[in-house]
């Protein structure tokens, strides 16, 4: 009996959230072990049934750097980075389509609509509704920056009760462009914005943002996280993560998390507990 009423009490503990968030747009940046892991691919699908059954409108942008090396390296198709960011060659960029709206795209999809979610993906040639440049031709070759995304797109799948996974690939703005590679960080940061979402979530495979002592930082403002990144606290693969978070909410979004996607249900921990998991950033 005991249990049973410790789980409600759980239940009551989430209602407040699950109110204030009714109806609401959260975007996902699902990425690391949390897309590979078969059983934390099942924790997933089921965080994003219920927040979608509790009226939460939840959009999926995601990342597959690893699975595009894995196969690049079974072709014997070269790959380099510069500054964290993959060169994109013609070559390379047929191969991360492939991998990003192919395969993993498609598997998420088939994984959510499995567990009764009404899902459908798509990239940012659909409709074209994402649009990049070149970051640095010269430098980066098809690697993208972002100039437009058209909100209508995502937003008329939401109406019509869908949740949208989107592959980070954009199109060019020329007729017959291969298209852009996009930073999967950024391209849920842009797309948060340009939707009016009130919440982006992260999932990495840290515990979020750490302090000089390995700590973990709950709450960020935008200055505080600056100060972190110039004396090197913030380095490596959390500082596009960071970027993106602080780019959402000038943009308009409200609250910016980064969590533990290796801990199961870490979103539904995040979303609908008063102390959280991770570090979220505030305006």
């Amino acid at each position: 009996m005991q249990k049973k009423i410790e789980t409600v009490k759980t239940l009551l503990e989430a209602l407040p959230f699950i109110k204030e968030f009714n109806k609401e747009i959260v975007v996902i940046k699902y990425g690391g072990s949390a897309q590979t892991s078969p059983q934390l691919k099942e924790k997933f699908a089921e965080d994003i049934l219920l927040m979608y059954l509790v009226g939460i409108k939840p959009v999926i942008i995601h990342g597959g750097g690893k699975k595009i090396t894995d196969m690049l390296d079974a072709l014997k198709i070269d790959t380099k980075f510069i500054d964290g960011q993959r060169v994109t060659t013609k070559e390379v960029m047929r191969i991360a389509e492939m991998i990003l709206s192919g395969e993993i795209n498609k598997e998420i999809v088939s994984l959510l609509n499995s567990h009764g979610a009404k899902a459908i993906g798509v990239s940012g040639k659909d409709a074209h509704f994402i649009t990049a440049s070149a970051k640095d031709f010269l430098k980066w070759g098809l690697t993208g920056n972002i100039i437009n995304v058209k909100p209508d797109v995502v937003l008329n799948l939401i109406h019509e009760k869908f949740v949208p996974v989107i592959a980070p690939i954009a199109a060019g703005e020329e007729m017959g462009h291969p298209g852009f590679n996009i930073n999967a960080d950024l391209c849920a940061s842009h797309v948060a914005r340009a939707i009016g979402a009130n919440k982006i979530i992260f999932l990495t495979d840290t515990s979020g943002v750490l302090n000089s002592d390995k700590e973990l930082l709950s709450t960020l403002t935008k200055t505080e996280v600056e100060a972190l990144k110039a004396d090197g606290t913030i380095h490596g693969g959390m500082v596009p993560k960071v970027d993106a978070c602080l780019e959402a909410i000038e943009g308009g979004v409200q609250k910016a998390h980064i969590i533990d996607g290796r801990l199961e249900h870490s979103m539904l921990l995040e979303l609908f507990t008063s102390a959280g998991v991770g570090t979220q950033i505030v305006k």
